[in-house]
């Protein structure tokens, strides 16, 4: 098969990775990612004779096969776009189809109910007149091809994957200081509500009540809305300076690289929020203007500490309160781009959008990544907004310098658009190159009131 190279590190000084076989590509997926997708359609743009990575994009795998057709069709014109907007056509595709087995079934039946879909993702493309160079199926520890017919290096009972941390791609990314985040899985479990412990549950869904009952009429109400902000920001100020005095735990260890996704730190960060000061954070940042002030914890000592309470604060959201955790989750995914964790970003504003499709602040920061952009523009616009937390009751004219900082922020996000955007371009965003990155079509501009008085 066709040999394809993955740049390794800065443009300056690159060291390119030559992939020669579909073990090589299967192996590599991870590192190209960020993380072990899960329940995915990974598809990989190359441009070039050599076969250079370009854009990614990833989706979960629909349910149900009569989605697979139009979702094919769906992907391959988004991933075309993209690349097209960044300046060129693919000249090649490569795609994984990553699912483990269930209900007893083997990863050699989970390669054979998927093979619809992987016809339908070629035929996608071959209508584009763009060849899909490899399939690969992922499942239960091995791989096959739904393309290469030699049985000598793809077996019908599939190939093991390579040990972790064993490949060259393994090596030249610990030396590029590529990290694998765990499997989609983990990054997500990170992000959900609980679900092990029902009176832990019961417990947080007593305290949203009660703080919705009590913090709802005042916000809703106006006159004693900046009140409860400089609440909201005082509790979360400290919430963020007691989980600062507890270090996470390091990253573990497997296969000679570190791997992001430590239960036991998540543990701690809940034992260490009481359940009433969790309640009302999360209902306080139900209002747009509280959310974008919490926004300003994005860099610096505070960004650590400020990625962990929002992920606590997500999990918090039991209940009839599933909704509520889409602030909290586009602050976590903010706050990991700000930091250069564009993983991490995208999983927590994929979930974010996923509760509220139309979430601006969630849509507007999922855009501005897709395009390139420098998060160092948008951390201007928030440098710029008051700490309410740490001062007397806002003025006036404190909540039009939010107001301002948040139409600033758009503002960069839509001129950094327009400034990237070729002479072909398309209504959505798409992939963008990456070691780590997975770009899919960014959700639109416009977008109702998300959760309570949120955007």
């Amino acid at each position: 098969m066709n040999k394809h190279t993955e740049p390794t590190r800065p443009a300056d000084e690159q060291q390119q990775v030559t992939l020669r076989s579909p073990a090589e590509l299967a192996d590599a997926l991870p590192f190209l990612m960020g993380f072990h997708p899960s329940d995915s359609v990974v598809l990989v743009a190359l441009h070039g004779d050599e076969g250079r990575f370009g854009g990614r994009l990833r989706l979960g795998i629909p349910r149900s096969p009569r989605e697979w057709e139009p979702v094919s069709a769906q992907l391959a014109a988004c991933l075309v776009e993209g690349s097209e907007r960044r300046g060129s056509r693919p000249d090649g595709i490569v795609a994984f189809l990553c699912q483990d087995p269930e209900n007893g079934a083997t990863g050699r039946g989970v390669r054979d109910r998927l093979q619809p879909l992987a016809q339908f993702i070629r035929t996608g493309f071959g209508r584009l007149d763009i060849p899909v160079h490899e399939v690969l199926c992922i499942s239960d520890g091995r791989f096959w091809s739904y393309c290469c017919p030699d049985t000598r290096c793809c077996p019908p009972e599939g190939t093991v994957l390579a040990l972790p941390g064993t490949s060259v791609m393994a090596a030249a990314s610990a030396y590029a200081g590529i990290q694998v985040r765990g499997s989609l899985r983990e990054m997500e479990a990170r992000l959900e509500p609980w679900c092990g412990s029902t009176e832990m549950a019961a417990s947080q869904e007593q305290a949203l009540d009660e703080a919705a009952g009590a913090l709802v009429p005042l916000i809703l109400g106006g006159g004693d809305r900046e009140r409860v902000g400089v609440s909201t920001l005082r509790t979360a100020r400290e919430l963020i300076d007691r989980l600062a005095q507890t270090p996470p735990a390091p990253p573990r260890r497997e296969g000679g690289g570190a791997v992001e996704g430590d239960g036991g730190t998540d543990a701690t960060d809940d034992r260490l929020i009481a359940d009433h000061e969790a309640a009302a954070v999360i209902v306080g940042l139900q209002d747009r203007e509280i959310r974008d002030r919490a926004a300003r914890w994005m860099e610096g000592p505070d960004a650590e500490p400020a990625l962990r309470l929002w992920r606590a604060l997500a999990r918090r959201c039991v209940g009839s309160y599933a909704e509520h955790a889409v602030p909290p989750l586009a602050l976590a995914g903010w706050v990991a781009w700000s930091r250069g964790d564009e993983p991490t970003a995208r999983v927590a504003l994929g979930l974010a959008l996923r509760l509220d499709p139309t979430y601006t602040f969630a849509q507007l920061l999922h855009q501005a990544f897709n395009e390139g952009l420098d998060p160092e523009t948008l951390r201007r616009c928030m440098r710029g907004e008051p700490d309410a937390a740490e001062s007397a009751p806002a003025r006036p004219a404190r909540r039009a310098t939010t107001k301002r900082a948040g139409k600033l922020m758009k503002r960069a996000v839509r001129k950094a658009t327009v400034k990237k955007a070729t002479p072909r371009t398309v209504p959505s965003p798409g992939p963008r190159p990456g070691p780590t990155a997975t770009r899919g079509r960014a959700a639109g501009r416009s977008g109702r009131r998300g959760t309570k008085t949120g955007k």
